[in-house]
């Protein structure tokens, strides 16, 4: 039975946390920069090893691909990293450039790469994230869909630990993001009957509104986050990416392994 591998995370200063854990690090620590440029986040720890993450807020759409796909690689093989992970949001015509010479340079160097699911039809071997949280339908069909699109060797399954409110009937399928402790206060002041959905693998409640009426409050917990797994490796996925502030507090759910301690050399 394949094992899992679990991809996680985190800024460069947390990385401390993960010693001890079988896990691969995540460096949230790269961004595109104007040019495009490769831009390192703020802060003295230097990342080295794992994944990098590269993410595109701020970046503008302007410049060629070519040279920025060049620093990205001097940064792997400079820092170690054994891949990276695009966290594109939104879909630009230089983004998809990247995404795809990427792809042709990481891996004629052995490097992965790991794109979201809108930039998985243009490449060919590349990871696809595919996100855990959905509001209707069903995990298994969807990730069933997502394996036949892209092959289920490539699937990622990218785990959230969500919490959304819905005003019902909701049309875009979209809710207010709640934070933890938004979550529970209002689960504290309305006491309610919670319920589990098979089909989405998340907890959900209901509760009227004097001012608009139905609500559908649909969330996460360690027990939700474990049976989306128990999902995916009936499917044959066993790749796993969490961020670690959401995984740090259900490691035991999740099913993350401590490495065996350093064998100690006995003097003679």
């Amino acid at each position: 039975m394949p094992k899992d591998t679990f991809i996680i995370t985190l800024p460069p200063q947390q990385l401390r946390q993960l010693q001890g854990w079988n896990v691969t690090p995540a460096h949230l620590a790269y961004r595109i920069g104007r040019g495009p440029h490769l831009l390192r986040a703020g802060g003295t720890a230097l990342p080295s090893g794992g994944l990098m993450v590269v993410d595109n807020k701020g970046f503008d759409g302007m410049g060629a691909a070519g040279p920025f796909c060049q620093e990205v690689i001097r940064e792997c093989l400079a820092r170690g990293f054994t891949g990276v992970v695009l966290d594109f949001e939104g879909r630009l015509p230089p983004l998809v450039q990247m995404a795809v010479q990427l792809e042709d340079g990481l891996s004629r160097r052995g490097m992965a790469l790991y794109v979201p699911e809108a930039y998985g039809h243009c490449t060919h071997h590349a990871r696809v994230m595919i996100p855990s949280a959905l509001s209707g339908g069903s995990l298994a069909a969807r990730l069933e869909e997502a394996g036949e699109h892209f092959g289920r060797d490539r699937i990622v399954l990218a785990l959230q630990k969500t919490a959304e409110d819905f005003c019902l009937p909701s049309p875009t399928g979209s809710g207010v993001p709640l934070d933890g402790k938004e979550l529970g206060e209002r689960m504290a002041k309305l006491r309610p009957s919670v319920f589990y959905s098979g089909e989405l693998c998340a907890r959900y409640f209901t509760y009227m509104s004097r001012e608009n009426g139905a609500h559908f409050v649909l969330f996460d917990d360690g027990d939700t986050l474990r049976r989306k797994m128990e999902v995916a490796r009936k499917l044959g996925i066993t790749v796993f990416m969490a961020p670690w502030a959401e995984a740090a507090e259900h490691t035991d759910q999740l099913g993350l392994q401590r490495l065996p301690p350093p064998l100690v050399k006995k003097s003679r």
